[in-house]
C-alpha cells in the first residue's frame, strides 16, 4: 500500500465518521490531501498522519478526541494491523506484512509510471532556465541551470504539468556587435579589441567563417562587420545547443530577443499594460507603475531619446508568454539576479495577472570547482572560462548532472572533481548508479540460475507472496519505495529536484542493508524458495524506483558498473 492509497483510505474513514454523526463537522471541511509521513521513529509504526489536528478545531474537539473516533475505522481497512495515537494527537498506523509487502508487486507492475501523479493535470508551464548571450560558450552558471532546470521540468512533467523548457537568447545588443568585431579582428589577423572576447574559441570560430566563406574578407567594412556578426552568431549558437544535447538537456523553444522586437511583441505587451493603466509619462520618458505591486522604484520602458530599456523586454516577453497560452511562467535566475524578483513580479500584477499563481522566480547561488585542493577560477574575458563542456570532460554526463541536482539551488555549490570521478560509495551518483547495477546484476543472476525471467515485466504475480517479506529489513526498504511518489509529488511542488536525488540515496542505503541480511540467491546446491523468489520482487522494485527517480534527474541507471 502507497502512502497516497492510505491517505484516500484515511479520508474515506473521516467521511464515514462524518456520515455516522460521530464527528460533527462537514463533509467540506475534510483536507482534500491527507498528510501521510514515515514516523521519525520506525518503532511507532509504518506511517503517521496529523489528519486528527487538522480537523479538531471545526469539529469542536480536541485532535486526541477525534482520533480516538478515528481509530476503529482506520482498523477496518484492509491491511492495517495496528493503529495507536501518539503525542497531541498524531495517529500511528503499522500495516500487516502482507499489505506492505504487496507495494513490490504493484511497483514493478506500474514500472515507469510508478512515482507519476496527476496533481498538476491540465497546467500550461513555461520554464525559461537559461538566458545567455550567443558570444562563447556556456559557463559553469548556466551548467547548474541547465541540470537543474530540466530537471525541474522533467519532475513537473511526473505529477501530469505540460512543460515546456525555453532559452531565452540575448541576441540583440551591442554585446553582439563586440562579438563580430572580436570575431573579424582574428580573421584579419588583428588584436581583438579590449572590450571584446578574447577566448581562444574567438580564434577557431574565425577560422571556421573564413574557410566556409572566403569571399566575406572582401566585404565592405560595414558589411564585413554584420557578416562576422552574423556568422559567428549561428556558429555559436549551434555549438550551445549541440553542448546541451549532450548534456541530456533539450529544450522546446529557442526564443530569440531579436525577434520579441521583430514581431511587434514588444508593441503588444505595451498595449496589454496601458489597458491595465500602470503604465505612464513622465519627463518625455515611458514608465510601468511597478511600486504599485511592492517593486522598490518605478521602471523606465522608453526613454526620453525613444530608446527602448533593457526592462522593455523583460516585460513584454513575459506578456508574450502569457499569450502564448502558459499558465505559469517559471524564471531561473543567477545570484546576480536579486532585484528581478519584486520586479518580474510587479511586472505580473502590471499585466492583470496574479503574481502568486502566474509567475515564479527562483535564484541560484554560484558554484565553484575544486582539483587539487585548489578552486578552478573563471575568467570569461580572459578566456580563462569553466565552461560546461569543461566539467563534463572532467567528471562525466552523470555525475556532473546528479552533483549540481543534489543541492538545493539557492545554496552556494562547491563541486570536488576529484570526489566525483572516484567510484567509491563516497561519490553519491556512483553509490546510486551501483545499486542499481548490483540489483540487476542479482536479476540477471537468477535469471541464469532458472529461477525467474530476466524480465520483470514477464514475472508472474502469482509466484509473490508478500507476507513472506517479514524481516526488519525488508520492511525498511518497502517504507522507503512506498514514500517515493510522495517525494516526486513534493519535489514538482516545491521545485525541488535534489530530493529526489537524496531519497535515492536513501533507497540505495536501504537495500545495501537488506541485501547484506537477507540471503536473496540460494548458494551451492539450495533450491530456490517462495522467499527466494519475493526477495527477487522486491529487488527488481527497488530497481524500478531507482531508474524512475534517475531518469528524472536525466541520469542514466547502468544494469553493469
Amino acid at each position: 500500500m502507497t502512502p497516497q492509497e492510505l491517505a484516500a483510505q484515511i479520508r474515506e474513514a473521516v467521511l464515514a465518521a462524518i456520515a455516522g454523526g460521530s464527528l460533527l463537522l462537514e463533509s467540506g471541511d475534510v483536507p482534500a490531501q491527507i498528510v501521510v509521513d514515515r514516523p521519525k521513529n520506525p518503532e511507532h509504526g509504518d506511517w503517521s498522519t496529523n489528519v486528527a489536528m487538522q480537523i479538531s478545531a471545526k469539529a469542536n474537539s480536541n485532535p486526541r478526541a477525534v482520533a480516538q473516533i478515528l481509530v476503529p475505522l482506520l482498523n477496518e481497512i484492509k491491511g492495517v494491523a495496528g493503529v495507536d495515537i501518539a503525542g497531541p494527537g498524531f495517529i500511528n498506523i503499522k500495516l500487516s506484512a502482507a499489505s506492505q509487502g504487496e507495494l513490490a508487486a504493484a511497483v514493478v507492475a506500474a514500472r515507469v509510471d510508478f512515482g507519476r501523479g496527476d496533481s498538476l493535470a491540465g497546467r500550461a508551464i513555461n520554464i525559461e532556465f537559461i538566458s545567455a548571450n550567443p558570444t562563447g560558450p556556456l559557463h559553469l552558471g548556466h551548467t547548474r541551470w541547465a541540470a537543474v532546470g530540466d530537471a525541474i521540468a522533467r519532475v513537473l512533467e511526473t505529477q501530469g504539468a505540460k512543460v515546456a523548457r525555453e532559452f531565452y537568447i540575448n541576441d540583440r545588443g551591442v554585446q553582439m556587435d563586440k562579438f563580430g568585431a572580436s570575431v573579424q579582428a582574428r580573421a584579419l589577423g588583428q588584436a581583438v579589441p579590449e572590450d571584446g572576447y578574447h577566448g581562444s574559441y574567438i580564434d577557431d570560430l574565425a577560422k571556421q567563417i573564413v574557410a566556409a566563406d572566403p569571399a566575406i574578407l572582401d566585404l565592405a567594412a560595414d558589411a564585413r562587420l554584420v557578416a562576422f556578426r552574423e556568422a559567428a552568431y549561428k556558429l555559436q549558437l549551434a555549438q550551445q545547443q549541440g553542448v546541451l544535447d549532450g548534456f541530456n538537456t533539450h529544450f522546446d523553444v529557442w526564443y530569440s530577443e531579436r525577434s520579441l522586437h521583430e514581431s511587434a511583441a514588444v508593441d503588444r505587451g505595451f498595449a496589454t499594460l496601458r489597458e491595465q493603466g500602470h503604465m505612464f509619462e513622465l519627463d518625455g520618458a515611458t514608465w510601468l507603475r511597478t511600486t504599485d505591486f511592492g517593486d522598490d522604484k518605478d521602471r523606465v520602458l522608453v526613454k526620453a531619446d525613444g530608446e527602448l530599456t533593457y526592462f522593455a523586454s523583460d516585460t513584454a516577453y513575459y506578456v508574450d508568454k502569457r499569450n502564448r497560452g502558459f499558465d505559469l511562467c517559471i524564471y531561473l535566475l543567477g545570484a546576480d539576479h536579486h532585484g528581478y524578483v519584486h520586479r518580474l513580479r510587479a511586472v505580473s500584477a502590471c499585466a492583470g495577472d496574479n503574481p502568486d499563481v502566474n509567475i515564479e522566480v527562483l535564484i541560484g547561488q554560484m558554484v565553484k570547482m575544486m582539483k587539487g585542493g585548489e578552486e578552478v577560477r573563471l575568467s570569461k574575458r580572459a578566456g580563462n572560462i569553466i565552461t560546461l563542456e569543461d566539467l563534463v570532460d572532467e567528471v562525466g554526463v552523470d555525475a556532473a548532472r546528479y552533483s549540481l541536482i543534489r543541492y538545493p539551488v539557492d545554496s552556494p555549490l562547491t563541486l570536488d572533481l576529484d570526489l566525483l570521478i572516484q567510484r567509491t560509495n563516497d561519490n553519491p551518483v556512483y553509490y546510486v548508479q551501483y545499486a542499481h547495477a548490483r540489483i540487476a546484476s542479482v536479476i540477471r543472476n537468477a535469471a541464469d540460475l532458472g529461477i525467474i525471467d530476466a524480465d520483470s515485466a514477464n514475472w508472474n504475480q502469482a509466484d509473490f507472496d508478500p507476507s513472506l517479506l517479514v524481516h526488519e529489513r525488508e520492511g525498511q526498504l518497502l517504507g522507503l519505495l512506498a514514500d517515493y511518489p510522495r517525494v516526486v509529488s513534493s519535489a514538482a511542488q516545491l521545485r525541488e529536484p535534489h530530493r529526489i536525488a537524496r531519497h535515492l540515496e536513501e533507497v540505495a542505503t536501504g537495500y545495501h542493508r537488506f541485501y547484506d541480511a537477507c540471503r536473496v540467491l540460494p548458494q551451492g546446491d539450495e533450491s530456490a524458495t517462495a522467499l527466494t523468489i519475493s526477495r527477487l520482487w522486491l529487488c527488481a522494485a527497488a530497481r524500478q524506483v531507482i531508474a524512475n527517480g534517475l531518469d528524472v534527474l536525466g541520469v542514466s541507471a547502468p544494469e553493469r558498473m
